[in-house]
């Protein structure tokens, strides 16, 4: 094979090479081998005999043309497909195909000439295909039939004679075997088997070499290359010798003083470094009794900063050292002792702070100290404090009233402590006054003890605050100074020669006093670097590395406390934003909880003097007085802690009920005995009563005060005159104005009753209506009271006040409307319904009047006789009984109302009239009995008309005669 490169141990090929290829299994197809690169590609030296062509057909064209089914054979393939009526006619050239000729394909013949002049080359080279496939084919046949006669376990690629098999196949022990006579045979046997063997290793070699022969070339151009690359490889050596030898002198003659002055700087660094180290260790050994000073101050903080600082110098810069390989555990030990001190500390400090005196002026006890106990509380994350503190709140709340009891009932000469032991027996014996001024002593107290509570609270909160400040604002510094750190880095000289002795960088043998101001800007130097050392110096002149300068490396910021204390916030905070911002709501939680624990003890000191009923037995004075006191009390805890506490104000609505269902019983039982009492006569108006009204009048729904001297000289009047209108009532009536009046003021003074007085009011209302309608209309007067009959006077006087009533319902309505929540107007509706039954009861009144008028006109003309003389006998009466009526209400009812009546009276009249003159045949003929009747009922006429404001009365008369059919 031609070789297209002098060095390139390829094998020349002539037309005599051939290639060996192994042997196959003759039952399978002949693969064709791979021969060497060649310079022309190749097809497959050796065909596939066994591969199917077209050859291999046994069905040709002609028998598919021919078609058995037919009579005879088609005339072309056509009719075949298309049957026998196909006719072939002549394809006329299509117009759109161009005619080819030799011109079209000039241009692709000047284009293929190039490679077809290559190709002619080529073929030059390499010899024809058919020539070098027969004889690789000769060759290949020759070395097969050989190596057919080698037995085919000597081609397995696991031939081993150690395997028993393989070696009884190769090697039979019957040829070993000379007992029985026949060694001369076995002899024979193990030559020819020798013979054999040794036959097929010739074959074996001559093929061997043949395939060498073939490969010749190959072999002489790999030793001439190996030659060739001895002499490359020498070259290179001498060429590396030199190399190494300018090197050297290079290295002596620039680089091995410099390089001894970094070494000799890297030493003195190191010094400094071992000298400041050993003084880290003296201050470091130190630690214990500083601490223990420290402690003695209740330097909490302080101490904890230097513990910490210790424990992060013994793990960082003093790492490994034997002589302190205890301290670390005794430092954990002290720091658990701390802690306790700290709880221990801050509890007594709560007991301090919450039992002193409280008439002392000052809000806060040493701020300073409660800052400090509360940043190492902080530090330690002790967050429980806040719940000693809630305890002494308790404690301390229980003892101001346990003190002010104490107090008062020492000052109370008629209480014998000998003899009443127990404290809550000794309060009860206090009268209203007393037990009210120790109330409002109580109240006072408290209020005080909330100030200080909110003063120290908002100490705490202003201290976690600051906390959380610091930790937010120290998060944002990290943040710009990792930018600033990628910026710096990214401008960092990166050509620096990293590796020259002993494997240091260079960077170890400057000082590092020049790389500080870069580990400055990173935060910190520990912090951007743990293996870095507490002080970069390069001389020893340079200040001292103690633990109090490794503790300043922490940033610190200030704040002011409420107290105009400073307070120094640290970044060796253990605790998270949420769990701060936690701690913030639970100390606004725990002066809600300061206020709920007094007003929790005030319920159970207002319950303890309730059990014997005292409560209940307030007058409204006296009830409204610890009301407004409650009230006051509430709303000045509520403006110190910032939330209503509902304890407190829960019991004073449960008193107040049961004050509205006494206040209404009382007065309720009052009415019915003023009812029971009550004779139905016209009573006098006090003047006390006519100022009552007048004050209604005036929009003020309030009792008057009392007027000393100008009342007493003042006669009663015998009317009572509201907005111009006289009424005539009875003593009931205006002492029902005065509980009316009552029970609105009540509202003023207990707003939070106002419901429930709506609702008893309008019981109230609702019991006089029904009450007075049995009395009077019922005549229940006549067996409770002792009344002989009830007159028209009676039923006049109770119309008029139910009139009254009702006069004051809108005017009561407005009152409570304007005192309503609005979702609780629908109670209003009650004053709606007492309004109807009102109206009602005074319609039936009046009925009830005329009924009376009814039955005595039935009962006289019943008997009338039209007959001389003139008035009758029946008129004369009917007349005098008209008067008498008109007597009796004329003065109570208004002029209105008393012609509205008598013109009823005078329907009812004429109607039995009428009935009374059907009856005897009378009519309005002209005749003598019209006339005598024309007389009565002109005297009846003029008489009624004469009466006081029947003046003008229409009476028509002429109604009492049929209508002429």
């Amino acid at each position: 094979m031609a070789s297209s490169h002098s060095s390139s141990p390829v094998p020349q090929r002539s037309s005599s090479d051939v290639f060996f290829k192994k042997e196959v299994d003759p039952t399978k197809h002949i693969r064709p081998v791979q021969s060497l690169p060649d310079v022309c590609p190749k097809e497959p030296t050796v065909t596939d005999q066994h591969r199917w062509t077209i050859y291999h057909s046994k069905v040709n064209l002609p028998a598919a043309l021919n078609d058995p089914r037919l009579a005879k054979r088609e005339s072309d393939f056509f009719t075949k497909t298309w049957g026998l009526d196909f006719v072939d006619t002549e394809v006329i050239p299509s117009f759109y195909l161009p005619q080819i000729n030799k011109e079209h394909f000039t241009v692709y013949q000047q284009e293929i000439s190039q490679r077809e002049k290559i190709h002619e080359r080529c073929k030059k080279i390499c010899p024809p295909k058919d020539t070098f496939d027969r004889t690789l084919l000769h060759t290949h046949d020759k070395s097969r039939t050989d190596l057919e006669q080698v037995p085919k376990i000597f081609m397995k690629p696991d031939f081993a004679l150690d395997d028993s098999l393989t070696f009884n196949s190769v090697l039979p022990w019957s040829h070993f075997n000379t007992a029985g006579g026949k060694g001369n045979r076995d002899a024979a046997s193990s030559k020819l088997l020798q013979e054999k063997l040794s036959h097929y290793l010739d074959i074996v070699e001559v093929n061997i070499a043949h395939q060498i022969s073939l490969r010749s070339e190959a072999f002489f151009h790999a030793m001439t290359s190996q030659h060739e690359l001895q002499d490359y490889l020498k070259k290179t050596s001498q060429a590396v010798k030199m190399l190494r030898d300018k090197i050297a002198q290079i290295d002596k003659v620039m680089c091995e003083g410099s390089l001894h002055i970094l070494r000799l700087a890297l030493t003195r660094n190191n010094c400094v470094k071992v000298y400041n180290k050993l003084k880290l260790m003296a201050t470091v050994h130190q630690t214990q009794p500083t601490v223990q000073v420290l402690l003695s101050t209740s330097e909490f903080v302080g101490a904890l900063d230097l513990i910490a600082t210790t424990q992060e110098v013994l793990q960082q810069e003093l790492q490994g050292i034997h002589s302190f390989r205890h301290l670390g555990s005794q430092l954990c030990e002290l720091e658990k002792l701390i802690d306790k001190m700290m709880i221990a500390e801050f509890s007594t400090y709560s007991h301090s702070d919450l039992n002193r005196p409280l008439e002392d002026d000052c809000q806060i006890l040493e701020e300073e100290r409660l800052v400090s106990l509360v940043f190492g509380l902080l530090k330690q994350r002790k967050l429980n404090f806040l719940e000693i503190y809630s305890e002494e709140m308790i404690i301390t709340a229980k003892n101001i009233i346990k003190q002010c009891v104490i107090n008062k009932v020492s000052q109370i000469e008629d209480i014998d402590t000998d003899v009443v032991l127990k404290l809550a027996d000794q309060m009860r014996m206090l009268n209203f006054l007393q037990w009210f001024d120790l109330l409002k002593d109580i109240f006072s107290k408290f209020t005080i003890f909330l100030q200080r509570v909110k003063a120290t609270l908002n100490i705490i909160h202003s201290v976690v605050l600051s906390v959380l400040d610091k930790n937010q604002r120290t998060r944002e510094l990290e943040e710009i100074s990792q930018q600033k750190n990628a910026a710096k880095d990214n401008s960092l000289d990166t050509e620096v020669a990293y590796l020259i002795h002993e494997g240091m960088f260079i960077s170890d043998a400057f000082s590092e006093s020049e790389l500080t101001p870069i580990a400055i800007d990173a935060t910190s130097q520990r912090n951007a670097s743990p293996n870095s050392e507490p002080c970069s110096s390069d001389s020893v002149s340079e200040p001292e590395c103690t633990t109090d300068s490794s503790s300043s490396k922490e940033q610190t910021s200030s704040s002011v406390t409420p107290g105009a204390v400073d307070i120094m916030v640290n970044e060796d905070m253990k605790l998270t934003d949420l769990e701060l911002g936690k701690l913030a709501n639970n100390v606004q939680e725990l002066l809600y909880s300061a206020s709920d624990i007094c007003h929790d003890r005030a319920v159970k000191f207002l319950m303890s003097r309730a059990k014997d009923g005292f409560l209940e037995k307030l007058n409204s004075t006296e009830f409204i007085t610890l009301s407004r006191l409650m009230e006051t009390f509430i709303l000045e805890t509520e403006q110190i802690c910032g939330r209503k506490s509902m304890s407190l104000l829960g019991a004073l609505q449960s008193q107040a009920n049961k004050f509205v269902n006494r206040f209404h019983e009382e007065r309720k039982t009052k009415l019915s005995l003023l009812l029971d009492n009550e004779r139905w006569k016209q009573a006098d108006v006090p003047a006390e009563f006519q100022d009552l009204v007048d004050s209604i009048a005036d929009g003020k729904i309030a009792l008057p005060e009392k007027k000393s001297g100008a009342t007493e000289e003042r006669k009663p009047a015998e009317v009572l005159i509201v907005e111009g209108q006289q009424y005539a009532v009875v003593g009931t009536v205006l002492l029902l104005i005065r509980i009316i009046l009552e029970y609105c003021q009540c509202v003023d003074n207990i707003p939070s009753v106002t419901t429930d007085m709506l609702t008893r009011l309008s019981d109230l209302l609702k019991y006089f209506n029904s009450r007075s309608c049995q009395l009077v209309l019922g005549a229940g007067a006549l067996q409770v009271v002792g009344l002989k009959t009830i007159t028209t006077k009676n039923l006049a006087l109770s119309s008029r006040c139910l009139q009254l009533i009702v006069h004051y319902i809108p005017v009561i309505r407005a009152h409570f409307e304007a005192r309503l929540q609005p979702k609780q107007y629908s109670m209003l509706r009650h004053f709606d319904h007492i309004t109807k039954d009102y109206h009602d009861h005074i319609a039936e009144i009046s009925a009830k009047l005329v009924a009376i008028m009814d039955s005595l006109f039935d009962k006289l003309l019943s008997k009338y006789e039209v007959k001389a003389p003139v008035p009758s006998a029946c008129f004369r009466n009917i007349c005098k009984q008209m008067a008498k009526m008109h007597e009796a209400i004329f003065d109570l009812l208004p002029e209105e109302q008393t012609q509205m009546l008598f013109l009823r009276i005078n329907a009812s009249y004429k109607l039995h009239l009428k009935k009374q003159l059907s009856h005897l045949n009378v009519i309005n003929d002209g005749g003598p009995q019209n006339g005598l009747v024309t007389a009565d009922v002109a005297f009846y006429t003029g008489n009624l008309q004469a009466l006081k404001g029947l003046k003008d009365l229409d009476l028509n008369m002429a109604e009492i005669w049929e209508q002429k059919r």
